[in-house]
């Protein structure tokens, strides 16, 4: 396993150090995008493939409310029980489907296909939809999970590899369970969570909102555009420098941005960034990458996740708002490359679910 790692650390860097240009330029000339190669998307899609049927270590998150109500993981969740929790399970799911979205031939197709299709069966879903329904689970994995989940469904939505589209329909009871419990919670929450983690109210809505648009779900749609509005329209001025906390892996003002970019018009946008996140305009503008001093403690490592994430925003901004934030792009190259050296470390506190964040950084920027 480590000689394996050794090999894709080694192939990243050099992918990574063909993009950089002289340091010179960095500022002055905005750095092509980074984009997702058949190498990258091969080796990051051995990293769900090493952890989705891994059982343990797990955290299942579970509530108690007798001693029936326990199980092993794959018994609570037959389709998503691997990769250390059921969140990191599903965004491993979503990165197979993308990687086989982007490259419909790539040389381990059968094998990415054979493991969604031992997941995603009528029975194992018919169980995880149990599972939500189960007496105080209203709240299980809300949001980070329920917008991977839509997440998930976008993908199988939007495959042409007959097989994996016709998940689509196998995983829909548990999508509209989701979709339903979205309905219902968005008009009771009165405030937003802004934290750098899990919770964090817009990132989970950015999620449901591409899900919602590409499904063309409008009463969805709907929801998530006034509750952002309701939350984000009149806010100034975010605190960026108490960015980030020990253990973010998101950004909360750059994840409100991105989700905005999304709700407003262009113009819209342009003028609402301007008031809320100012310093970003300047063509001079940096942004220190977030350090990992521990990389097996899965609190720590979380900071990798950060610069990913980071990166997806930024180039969210700079491709809405060009060509006046091209210059967003350098800072987002900066963030990904960095991370990308530590992608393929031996510690399966980060390996189980940094594949997934680098994955959605490198797509981000593409058609």
């Amino acid at each position: 396993m480590k000689k394996f790692l050794l090999i894709v650390a080694v192939s990243f860097i050099y992918i990574s150090c063909s993009e950089k240009e002289t340091a010179n330029n960095t500022k002055t000339t905005p750095k092509k995008q980074l984009t997702l190669t058949e190498a990258q998307a091969f080796t990051i899609s051995q990293l769900p493939i090493t952890c989705i049927d891994t059982e343990y270590p797990n955290k299942t998150g579970q509530l108690l409310q007798a001693a029936t109500d326990l199980g092993t993981p794959s018994e609570l969740h037959p389709a998503f029980y691997g990769c250390f929790d059921w969140h990191s399970s599903v965004h491993g799911h979503w990165s197979i489907v993308s990687v086989l979205n982007k490259y419909p031939n790539i040389k381990n197709r059968d094998t990415l296909i054979r493991i969604l299709k031992e997941h995603i069966t009528t029975e194992n879903i018919q169980a995880e939809v149990a599972y939500f329904n189960r007496k105080g689970e209203y709240a299980y994995k809300r949001t980070y999970g329920w917008a991977w989940l839509l997440k998930l469904s976008e993908a199988l939505q939007q495959s042409k590899i007959n097989e994996v589209a016709n998940l689509h329909t196998t995983l829909e009871p548990l999508t509209q369970c989701i979709v339903t419990r979205y309905l219902n919670y968005l008009p009771k929450l009165q405030y937003p969570t802004r934290v750098g983690t899990h919770t964090n109210t817009a990132f989970g809505l950015s999620l449901a909102y591409d899900y919602a648009t590409s499904s063309k779900n409008d009463t969805l749609s709907k929801a998530i555009k006034e509750t952002a509005l309701r939350f984000f329209k009149n806010d100034k001025d975010c605190p960026f420098s108490w960015e980030p906390g020990g253990s973010d892996f998101l950004s909360p003002c750059l994840e409100e941005a991105n989700l905005m970019r999304k709700i407003l018009s262009k113009n819209e946008f342009k003028l609402w960034l301007e008031d809320f996140l100012p310093q970003l305009k300047n063509k001079d503008f940096e942004l220190p990458i977030g350090i990992v001093s521990d990389r097996t403690d899965g609190h720590l490592v979380h900071l990798d996740g950060l610069n990913y994430s980071r990166a997806w925003c930024l180039y969210g901004i700079a491709n809405t708002l060009s060509p006046d934030y091209n210059h967003l792009n350098n800072l987002a190259n900066n963030h990904i490359e960095r991370a990308l050296q530590n992608l393929t470390n031996d510690s399966y506190e980060g390996s189980h679910w940094l594949g997934t964040f680098a994955l959605y950084a490198l797509l981000s920027n593409q058609p």
